[in-house]
């Protein structure tokens, strides 16, 4: 496939952090089908094989592991780097990534969560990192060839999770079950929770700040059951762009591996004929605090977002042990946020407001439970 101008691509070498987990799995299924556009480089994976060798295969067991991964998103040979292991141990390797001044698809949250201003600062001389999360991207795709002064407003789209339809159900009462069944998509537990919670939404609200530039009082969440509208932008003059397809997360990903191409066929097409009606709904951010919380964490700046993405994570945790009710993961976030001291964003300083959150929401639930 040649780009516009002629000239062939480059083949591009790609390092996948999160090789076995299920965007890993996705983009590996990317490269095969375009073996003249990319290669694979390096695979990170857990206790799971990745299934196939590259120059570096790195597995959870590795004694060596850390120091193998900075090697690999460093090395010269490397192009790019998909970023796809959930939690905060991904973040020191994104930042030796872009200080190496290689490419970066992001699909790991909680690395523009945690530390979004080091990040940015980091990234900001080489216009390197690519976003991977379906609302992102598609906030990506409506801004090409846009100036950012013309945007009035980011709309980022949420299926509403398991409850938002339920407004009669009393949070406060809400199982494991419950929250486990959602109405649209099948995902790991700690996501899914998030998808009941809204919190999913409050944590992409923050790194679609510091991946736009836009304040965050100009982006708002709208409930889209559907799930087809991935986002939009709307523009000063009243207009407004959306980017829709059907949902499959290898669309997102092979743009962000073949940016400024798109490849033919990586995804089926919409049968718009036969979607009906597309809805737009208002969050209800009384009903859903989430969102109201990371707003506030966001505006206070780092390291407060890393105590967020941190308390909630230990908080998802201890409801899904049966430890605390679904109510309370809420406010164990909201009383972690409250309890910290502050400090700076520096990538020590960001560890360590994790680190305190997660300590936090442990004694903040062994409370609870006594």
């Amino acid at each position: 496939m040649s780009r516009p101008d002629g000239r062939a691509p480059h083949r591009q070498k790609i390092a996948i952090l999160g090789a076995s987990g299920s965007i890993g799995q996705q983009a590996l299924d990317v490269i095969d089908r375009f073996p003249d556009r990319f290669e694979v480089f390096g695979l990170v994976s857990g206790r799971r094989s990745p299934g196939r060798t590259a120059p570096y295969v790195i597995q959870g067991d590795d004694p060596d592991r850390d120091r193998r991964i900075e090697e690999m998103v460093t090395h010269p040979e490397c192009d790019l780097v998909l970023v796809a292991i959930p939690g905060a141990g991904v973040l020191s390797a994104t930042l030796a990534a872009l200080t190496a001044h290689k490419k970066v698809a992001l699909a790991t949250k909680e690395v523009l969560v945690m530390a979004g201003e080091l990040v940015m600062r980091t990234a900001r001389d080489h216009d390197s990192l690519r976003p991977v999360d379906s609302e992102h991207s598609a906030i990506w795709q409506c801004l090409w060839g846009e100036s950012l002064s013309s945007v009035s407003r980011l709309l980022l789209t949420a299926s509403g999770g398991p409850f938002w339809a339920q407004p009669e159900l009393d949070l406060s009462r809400v199982t494991v079950e419950q929250a486990l069944n959602h109405p649209r998509w099948s995902m790991g537990p700690k996501i899914t929770v998030d998808s009941a919670t809204l919190m999913n939404k409050g944590l992409e609200l923050i790194e679609g700040h510091h991946l736009f530039g836009v304040p965050l009082e100009r982006i708002e969440i709208v409930v889209h059951p559907q799930s087809v509208i991935h986002s939009l932008v709307e523009f000063v003059d009243g207009s407004a762009k959306a980017q829709l397809s059907n949902p499959d997360m290898r669309l997102p990903i092979a743009l962000a591996l073949s940016y400024p191409d798109r490849l033919p066929g990586v995804a089926p097409a919409t049968p718009f004929q036969e979607l009906g009606s597309l809805e737009l709904h208002p969050l209800d951010t009384d009903r859903f605090p989430s969102v109201r919380l990371a707003r506030e964490a966001a505006a206070r700046g780092d390291p407060y977002p890393a105590v967020l993405n941190a308390a909630n994570e230990r908080a998802v945790a201890a409801f899904l042990d049966g430890e605390i009710p679904f109510s309370g993961i809420v406010g164990a976030v909201e009383s972690a946020l409250a309890a910290f001291p502050g400090g700076g964003g520096t990538l020590e300083e960001v560890l360590a407001a994790d680190q305190f959150g997660r300590d936090y929401v442990g004694a903040w639930v062994g409370k609870v439970r006594a």
